[in-house]
């Protein structure tokens, strides 16, 4: 705005706690401090319009969070944890066939017996009713854009986004200032590359004496089968095809109830080449013939896309900072050689809150969280990730076959023996320094969807409900309009339009002049533009609260 000083002041409200998002972390915390403690007040902020609409997993959870949080979750009739994984499948696809890998060659902890299929968004829907019931206070709807500092540089407390501002930045007719929540320590659980926790690494140089923190962007769809073609309880896994040796990732089947069927790729974005764009690539993996027979006669129902944390033990960056912690995919707690993250996300909204009650109980305020930080290593996330934290660097570095076989044995031997022949490997660049200009790559001829088995990307985005107000600020911020023009088209053929799952960014050429179009109404969020853009010159911010997709069951 161009007047800061005429801003009306805030309103202000007062905790002992702020959580900063309504995601299996967040929830799981603020439930786990009531626990401890009824009295304390605690309030969640999530910047979608309900709690789970912002949520997109694949998801297969390990139950070890929740029967820890709720022993007894399996005696509330609500419970989302419905189909139990009865069968495990991973296969290797090549372009024309498959090969099954035998279960015993895999090692123990990729294996998913005990563990259901899911939402989990509807697993967020659930952990908040139970919140609520303990008095934990819950605002989706509301946006936290603003971290809060007293004169010393803690965190006091997070500002949620003004309202009714329009897209020149001048209050609209609408306008309403954004609200101050305080506590006396603030907690951030946004999921991955969160605008906050971002700031916080930044600030507080949290990143210090870690790797890079590395990423994939998954992208989901929900489909609806014909019951012969439907096996609930199977969860299958698959790598390979349409992906080169060098472009890693993979893929997921889960068979839930009701005749629905989670389909999820993920592609990992160290990728070189510029002209992959994980859509099409997602789009080109249900034609294979070991995955087109589960969807024939089918109907889509629902789609969306998130970036990933792949980083894991390497990565995690320091979490207490004075007046408050990161916890859930904030820190980086997925395990990707497990395909899994709420388990840790859980765990962790245990572990801060059991820390934070304790320096509360102390007569503690806005200090830093030392305990926390010190003890999630030697915790069952530490273990769960340490076993697995040269999976992500071997597969880098060697490539798919080469990688996934080396990082099996990696694992065995962790597993069996507490040992790794590597060490502790580094990851390398960050990913948008990997990006290699586009004269080095031949560009990718992608087929044109069918409309029956693979889609355009805007009636995609349709399905995942995404709704933005056109006239306020863009929340895609772009820092250098000729930076991108002169390096991001220029150098690297303008991979944004290929790396956003849901077409927000367009090069368009008139009169020969080519112009950069961000069409902010599409984005879901996912965050893979502020990750994968080669110049970091692309800020993803929270547009007005409540806004984005509304995924019903994701």
């Amino acid at each position: 705005m161009s007047e800061v000083a005429e801003l009306p002041e805030r309103e202000s409200m007062e905790f002992d706690v702020v959580i900063v998002g309504a995601g299996p972390a967040g929830l799981s915390s603020a439930i786990r401090l009531k626990q401890i403690n009824p009295e304390l007040s605690v309030v969640v902020l999530e910047k979608g319009a309900e709690v789970g609409a912002h949520i997109l997993s694949g998801a297969v959870v390990d139950p070890i969070g929740i029967n820890k949080l709720l022993p007894d979750w399996q005696d509330d009739p609500d419970h989302p944890f419905k189909t139990p994984v009865n069968a495990d499948h991973f296969l290797v696809l090549g372009p024309a066939g498959s090969v099954r890998l035998p279960n015993f060659l895999l090692p123990p902890l990729m294996g998913n017996h005990g563990n259901y299929i899911v939402s989990l968004g509807n697993v967020c829907r659930w952990l908040a009713g139970r919140a609520e019931a303990l008095g934990v206070e819950i605002y989706p709807g509301f946006a936290a854009t603003e971290i809060l500092t007293n004169d010393e540089g803690a965190v006091i407390g997070v500002a949620t986004g003004d309202m009714g501002i329009e897209r020149n930045g001048e209050p609209g007719p609408n306008y309403a200032r954004g609200m101050a929540l305080l506590g006396k320590y603030v907690l951030i659980g946004e999921g991955v590359r969160g605008s906050l926790a971002k700031q916080l690494i930044a600030r507080f140089d949290l990143g210090k004496d870690r790797e890079p923190q590395k990423f994939g962007i998954g992208l989901k769809e929900l489909w609806e089968v014909k019951p012969e073609h439907h096996r609930p309880g199977l969860v299958q896994h698959s790598f390979g095809w349409p992906l080169g040796t060098q472009t890693g990732g993979g893929s997921f089947l889960y068979h839930l109830e009701d005749n629905q069927v989670a389909v999820g790729f993920v592609v990992h974005l160290n990728y070189k080449n510029p002209w992959v764009s994980p859509f099409e690539e997602f789009q080109r993996f249900k034609t294979h013939a070991a995955i087109a027979p589960v969807f024939e006669g089918g109907k889509r129902i629902g789609y969306g896309a998130r970036a990933i944390s792949e980083g894991g033990w390497q990565s995690v960056p320091k979490l207490a900072f004075p007046g408050g912690a990161l916890i859930g995919c904030s820190a980086g707690f997925v395990n990707v050689a497990r395909i899994k993250g709420s388990h840790n996300a859980i765990l962790s909204g245990i572990l801060a809150a059991e820390h934070t009650a304790e320096a509360l109980a102390q007569g503690r305020a806005q200090d830093t969280l030392e305990s926390y930080e010190a003890a999630w290593r030697a915790s069952e996330i530490g273990k769960d990730l340490k076993k697995v934290r040269n999976v992500k660097p071997l597969w880098s570095r060697l490539g798919t076959l080469a990688g996934i076989s080396l990082g099996g044995l990696d694992m065995w031997l962790n597993s069996l023996f507490g040992i790794s022949p590597f060490g502790t490997m580094k990851h390398g660049k960050p990913d948008y320094a990997v990006l290699e200009p586009a004269s080095k790559h031949k560009k990718i001829e992608y087929p044109k969807p069918d409309g029956v088995l693979t889609f355009d990307r805007l009636s995609s985005v349709f399905l995942s409900n995404t709704n933005h107000e056109e006239d306020q600020p863009v929340h895609l911020q772009l820092k250098d309009p000729e930076l991108q023009k002169t390096s991001e088209l220029g150098v690297f053929g303008g991979p944004s339009t290929r790396y956003c799952p849901a077409g927000v960014y367009e090069w368009v050429e008139t009169d020969g002049e080519a112009s950069f179009v961000i069409n902010a109404q599409n984005c879901v969020h996912c965050k893979t533009c502020d990750i994968k853009d080669p110049n970091q010159n692309i800020n993803w911010v929270p547009p007005q609260g409540g806004e984005g997709p509304v995924y019903p069951n994701m």
